[in-house]
């Protein structure tokens, strides 16, 4: 059977713009195996096999330009980034292909999500204007918006807008299930620990 997506243009939004405020170093060049955690997500992007993929940068953005293998992507500086996420959303979508009928978020800081996570999503909402993982312990990210919904993407605010353009459109939000529990994120030193020894590496403080 093919996939519900075969002739969809997808997008794929990989938001790697945060200021890293309560960690005290750019997060997205953490040390994660033998990359940068940003890279590491892109590397997971690019294997979703998205028609286009876009990443905002904000928080140091010279050397994560410098240092993050970009390759396949349409880099975009977001100079708003301490307004929060929102902001990375409107940032993007200026550039988002005009073909895209769906667009799916990512988190560039949040190494536990798969491409089959992502396969899962989007094979599983159907033709939903919002959809959202639903793992065992409650929702998260990756998140897919149909084109109808970008308008009020362009529109959003602060770093938990789309948790609340989620609760305003209850009604058109598919829970599509994943196995296992949302997948850390890395906000704080003891977070990148945590996402370090879920994957078996070992810290580098250098």
């Amino acid at each position: 059977m093919p996939s519900p997506r075969a002739e969809t243009f997808v997008t794929g939004l990989v938001l790697g713009a945060g200021g890293s405020s309560r960690l005290g170093r750019p997060k997205q060049l953490l040390p994660y195996g033998d990359r940068t955690l940003l890279e590491h997500a892109l590397d997971t992007a690019r294997d979703c096999g998205f028609d286009q993929l876009v990443v905002p940068i904000g928080g140091a953005a010279p050397e994560v330009r410098e240092r993050v293998d970009f390759r396949g992507a349409h880099v975009v500086v977001n100079p708003a980034y301490g307004e929060g996420c929102s902001s990375s959303i409107a940032a993007a979508l200026d550039v988002v292909d005009e073909r895209c009928e769906v667009l799916v978020l990512m988190l560039g800081d949040q190494p536990g999500v798969t491409p089959q996570t992502v396969r899962a999503l989007l094979e599983g909402r159907g033709d939903a204007p919002l959809a959202i993982c639903r793992y065992e312990d409650g929702r998260g990210h990756p998140i897919a918006f149909a084109r109808s919904v970008f308008p009020q993407l362009a529109d959003l605010h602060g770093d938990k807008g789309v948790w609340r353009l989620l609760d305003e459109r209850a009604g058109d939000v598919v829970d599509v299930p994943i196995a296992g529990n949302v997948p850390l994120d890395v906000d704080t030193p003891e977070d990148y620990k945590a996402v370090l020894a879920a994957a078996g590496y070992t810290e580098v403080t250098a």
